[in-house]
């Protein structure tokens, strides 16, 4: 008797748990007028991309990204955003983003967009993602600069992240806890 290669569970058994797996969509609030980013509110955000996603993707978008979705972080000073959804449907998270053209919060309402920087399977790569991105943008306002000062201060502000930078790559390693990680410091 052959057998197909199918099991079956015992009735005392109990089933296997699956993980299941996200995406994170790092976005940047982009708006020239300045309120637009200090009135972001997490609740207010995410039902904007939740209504987005209805209105091009039906009823089946909808419910397929409404499952899992949360706004992860959300910093209204430099207008980063994360986003979570499932790892199946993010592609329909990341296609309706170029369709909000503005924010509403309080009765007022902003023009803006939402500039996705980097979809990832982790917070942490999206971290990563994060700080090489905010030291291009001073290297770039650094060849801007035309006043001493200003170029004074973001020459700190890229050290202080550079620094930052190098600080949590050596407790990486010594997490590790490996005899190779000491020596790698040392």
């Amino acid at each position: 008797m052959q057998t197909s290669g199918l099991r079956v569970r015992p009735p005392g058994e109990a089933a296997a748990m699956v993980r299941f797996k996200h995406r994170y969509l790092l976005c940047e609030v982009v708006s020239d007028d300045p309120r637009c980013r200090l009135s972001l509110e997490d609740r207010v955000l995410g039902n904007l991309v939740r209504d987005t996603i209805a209105r091009f993707h039906g009823t089946f978008g909808a419910a397929a990204c409404s499952i899992g979705f949360a706004v992860r972080y959300l910093n209204a000073y430099t207008g980063i955003v994360l986003l979570r959804c499932r790892k199946e449907f993010y592609q329909l998270v990341w296609s309706a983003l170029p369709f909000i053209t503005y924010l509403e919060n309080k009765g007022h309402r902003y023009p803006c967009f939402l500039n996705t920087l980097h979809v990832g399977g982790t917070i942490r790569t999206c971290q990563k993602f994060l700080i090489q991105y905010n030291r291009r943008q001073l290297l770039i306002l650094l060849q801007n600069c035309t006043d001493e000062g200003e170029r004074e201060a973001i020459q700190k502000s890229v050290t202080r992240s550079c620094l930052l930078e190098e600080e949590s790559g050596e407790e990486e390693l010594s997490d590790s806890g490996g005899e190779e990680a000491a020596e790698a410091v040392g």
